[in-house]
């Protein structure tokens, strides 16, 4: 770990909200202190062992993470086990409908690493529920992303402040 605490941001997305999430909270968390945003299927184990704490970001796909976030987790997990435990993460899901079922996944995946919850996971629900309505691009305007700053602000603060 570096000297002073990094939040690593790790994110995917499909049709732009949580991307947006991830970029909202990145934007906030700057200015608190150092803070990487890596894409889910770029992230290494050595990325996680690097950072002080984790923003976990993805959207839900048929009541689960997507596919990628869930293939970051398979990829690093078992090199991670007993590393990282104690870490602060919290987890934000862009959802159709509800989000229970990503935030449920990412919660007993953190659980097994021994992570520990900074916040209640953040869901931004975007009522998509038509095929076409699902795959269209999305653009979450400043009032719907203004909670992914309030959490990027408040991590990036508790891990400068020696909070968490």
């Amino acid at each position: 770990m570096t000297d002073a605490p990094e939040l690593l941001i790790i994110w995917h997305s499909r049709t732009g909200t949580a991307r947006a999430m991830a970029e909202a909270a990145l934007e906030a968390a700057s200015g608190e202190g150092p803070v990487r945003m890596i894409a889910a299927h770029e992230v290494q184990p050595e990325d996680m062992l690097a950072a002080s704490g984790y923003l976990f970001v993805c959207p839900e796909n048929l009541a689960t993470m997507s596919g990628a976030m869930k293939e970051f987790f398979d990829r690093c997990y078992y090199p991670l086990l007993g590393l990282v435990e104690g870490r602060p993460y919290a987890a934000m899901v862009a959802a159709g409908s509800d989000g229970a079922g990503a935030v449920r996944q990412i919660e007993r995946i953190a659980t097994g690493w021994r992570l520990r919850r900074v916040a209640d996971s953040l869901i931004v629900c975007t009522h998509a529920q038509t095929a076409e309505a699902i795959a269209a691009p999305k653009h979450p305007d400043a009032a719907t992303l203004e909670p992914c700053r309030e959490m990027g602000a408040m991590f990036g603060a508790g891990l400068a402040l020696g909070i968490f």
